[in-house]
């Protein structure tokens, strides 16, 4: 105990420190939570990768059922749709992102990011005819940045599966597969790992572990005041 001093709390300061502590446990375990979900997603991932890869039908499908699984797709390309993702680097080279619709059936496609090449590169080559694709099923191609409303052309920043869809009429699978497999096209496939965001909900619940261990303090260090004489 502090010489001349007592420790004293006021109701209100109790209730708001209890409340903000209460507040910052239970979000900073939903937080936790969240992170070991992600966990769980790698390993899947990881799992996904050493097995069998699922093949991918020409009817519509679930995202959920196929999202970081390994898939397999057979079809063939719609080169003249392709669209080239700007301004990827590898290795500190700036280049492009390959997406091409490829045609399962009648009425169904999905986009492939198919690979990288060097800004100014020669000898890329697209087979034609039936193609088998193997890859991993993600939700949406990584976005950039963008200001304002970005122009439909064949090079650009971003490309949306839904808004993709809208401005071709292409019926789209929920998905793009980012290609594994040699294509022999000459296209780099050095993918970098999906970022799951676990290490960001693990820091969220850090700093909410913080804001409820603060509120004890802080109640703690307020609660003491000088005796009367």
């Amino acid at each position: 105990m502090l010489a001349g001093y007592s420790f004293r709390p006021r109701l209100w300061a109790l209730a708001l420190a209890f409340a903000a502590c209460a507040a910052g446990i239970a979000l900073g375990n939903w937080q936790s939570g969240r992170a070991e979900e992600k966990r769980a997603l790698g390993a899947q991932l990881e799992r996904s990768l050493a097995g069998a890869a699922i093949e991918l039908p020409a009817t519509p499908i679930k995202a959920e059922d196929f999202v970081y699984k390994r898939v397999a797709a057979r079809g063939e390309w719609l080169l003249t749709r392709s669209i080239y993702l700007d301004n990827k680097q590898r290795h500190g080279r700036v280049g492009y992102e390959v997406v091409t619709p490829l045609k399962l059936g009648p009425a169904m496609h999905v986009l492939v990011n198919r690979g990288w090449f060097e800004r100014g590169a020669s000898g890329l080559r697209s087979p034609e005819g039936e193609v088998r694709v193997e890859g991993i099923a993600l939700a949406r191609l990584p976005r950039a940045l963008r200001l304002g409303e970005e122009a439909k052309s064949r090079v650009r920043q971003n490309l949306d599966i839904a808004e993709f869809a809208a401005e071709t009429g292409l019926a789209l699978q929920p998905i793009v597969i980012e290609q594994r497999s040699d294509g022999g096209d000459g296209l780099l496939r050095e993918w970098p790992r999906p970022d799951l965001g676990v290490d960001m909900h693990a820091s969220y619940a850090l700093q909410w572990y913080s804001l409820a261990a603060l509120a004890i303090v802080l109640l703690v260090l307020l609660s003491f005041r000088k005796r009367e004489e």
